[in-house]
């Protein structure tokens, strides 16, 4: 039995945790703030209730993997989930506005045929066979292995991209699949909105993130009643029941190093502690840049990748007025120009009219009577603005940006609005260390968007989360976990999870 200590306990740790503890290890979660759950927080105030992380889960089975491999009781059993459908509305720039299905490949032809007008929905059936493709191509390897000590073989692009052109070029970015392939302004955008809701440009994401999109309209949408953070609660909770011990408000300075091994921890307060290994589910790029881990100068910084620049604005509005019985969950409202939108967060700038993605849950516990209404805004932002600038001082106008684009999905809101908390990058960086969104692992590119693997620069130092090996994204999140805990109780031979 080893002594692990786990920095952070945020969801890719919990996750960690819950396995190596299940296995007979002995796990101690040290936690700078007073509760668990990382970005997978809440917001609560006069009876209304909101998630400040994400909204939805996509691969449900990564968690119900976790419930079943940790305990007896399955993980429906702790929480109680529902299919979000339809999946999602997106409302364009010219007008059009569309359903989607949860999880029907059919439905989601028949719709976008109808809504985008002959043969829409027939090309983007067509460029979801080929991002499936990819992603049977890249599955295996890229979320169910550890990084291979040689990524170059990630360096290549698994998408089936199209030969098109007098030089039969075929597409290499996000971007140029929506223009060469998809062959509508709307479709582009609606493929795109997939790579920016994790903070990824499609004019310079892989054509691999095809799989984003896949993966969403192939396995659905799913919602936790009570919000996301009960996920959270249950995974905490399983922590305890497997024995792992949780100190809380008790932030680590260090990582203590023998030879070239971890072998523990430098607490702010509370002496050095001891351990046979190390698990950090803290954001990789914090542990570097706050010295907490040491880097020889001649290694690449791992958090050096596309997308480590973009974080979120959050607006939670408490609203008078019951939700309409034909509301939708999750609505994408379209900027009018994509393009200056991710220029403007190039430049460091909230920029023009945002992409904006209104959630309106409808469940009972988020609401303090049937009378009121719990809606959340988010927009995908810079991490930093340009010249230093405060965001507590940009965040009122983009907020008043956002609901302006939101009144598309609710009408008449600015007119419900009781009240609203504005949740910016510099809130994100107080709540998991680091102010940017990590993006999911994606081949192609070069390997630029490989997030650090899960074996750290010393030996029995380990890398869970979402800025470690597969990346960000909840589920994304619970396979850093088992990655983890594979790592550590097979070793060298460990080869994946089944």
């Amino acid at each position: 039995m080893a002594r692990i200590a786990v920095i952070g306990a945020g969801m890719g740790a919990m996750a960690a945790a819950a396995r190596l503890a299940a296995a007979g290890h002995r796990v101690t979660v040290y936690e700078r703030l007073s509760t668990h759950g990382g970005s997978v927080g809440r917001f609560e105030r006069d009876g209304f209730a909101f998630d400040s992380g994400p909204g939805l889960l996509h691969l449900p089975a990564v968690w119900r993997d976790l419930f079943v491999k940790t305990g007896k009781e399955p993980l429906e059993q702790c929480v109680e989930l529902t299919q979000v459908d339809p999946a999602s509305r997106h409302v364009f720039a010219d007008g059009t506005d569309v359903l989607l299905p949860n999880a029907s490949r059919a439905g989601t032809v028949s719709a976008l045929e109808a809504a985008l007008g002959p043969g829409s929905g027939e090309r983007w059936g067509e460029f979801l066979g080929r991002a499936r493709d990819a992603w049977e191509r890249s599955r295996r390897p890229l979320l169910e292995e550890p990084l291979p000590a040689d990524t170059s073989p990630f360096a290549r692009d698994p998408y089936p991209a199209l030969r098109q052109g007098l030089l039969r070029r075929s597409a290499r970015t996000l971007g140029e699949i929506g223009t060469r392939e998809l062959r509508d302004p709307r479709l582009a955008v609606l493929l795109g909105s997939h790579a920016m809701a994790y903070g990824l440009d499609p004019r310079t994401a892989p054509a691999a993130a095809a799989v984003l999109p896949y993966m969403e309209q192939t396995f659905g949408s799913w919602y936790v009643k009570g919000g996301l953070r009960a996920l959270a609660d249950a995974v905490y909770e399983r922590c305890l029941a497997r024995k792992v011990e949780f100190v809380l408000k008790t932030a680590v300075t260090g990582v203590l190093e023998k030879d070239g091994r971890a072998v523990g921890l430098e607490l702010e307060h509370g002496g050095p502690v001891e351990a046979d290994m190390v698990v950090s589910g803290a954001p990789v790029p914090s542990l570097f840049e706050n010295h907490i881990v040491a880097l020889d100068h001649r290694e690449e910084r791992p958090h050096r990748r596309p997308g480590a620049r973009t974080g979120r604005v959050a607006v939670h509005l408490a609203l008078r007025g019951g939700r309409p019985d034909d509301a939708v969950h999750r609505t994408v409202v379209h900027a009018p120009d994509p393009a200056a939108e991710w220029d403007a967060i190039d430049a460091g700038r909230t920029g023009p009219r945002p992409t904006v993605v209104v959630m309106r849950p409808g469940d009972p516990l988020l609401r303090p009577d049937d009378d009121h209404e719990t809606v959340t805004l988010t927009a995908t932002v810079p991490a930093a603005l340009h010249g230093g600038q405060a965001w507590d001082d940009a965040a009122g106008a983009a907020a008043d940006r956002m609901v302006e684009a939101a009144e598309a999905a609710v009408p008449g809101l600015r007119e419900r609005i009781l009240w609203r908390e504005v949740r910016t990058p510099d809130d994100t960086r107080r709540d998991t260390a680091w102010a940017a969104v990590p993006a999911p692992a994606l081949a192609g590119g070069a390997g630029a968007f490989l997030p650090a693997p899960n074996a750290g620069p010393l030996s029995a130092l380990y890398f869970a989360g979402g800025w470690a090996h597969p990346g960000g994204g909840l589920a994304h999140a619970g396979m850093s976990g088992a990655l983890v805990a594979g790592l550590i109780v097979e070793g060298a031979d460990f080869r994946g999870s089944r």
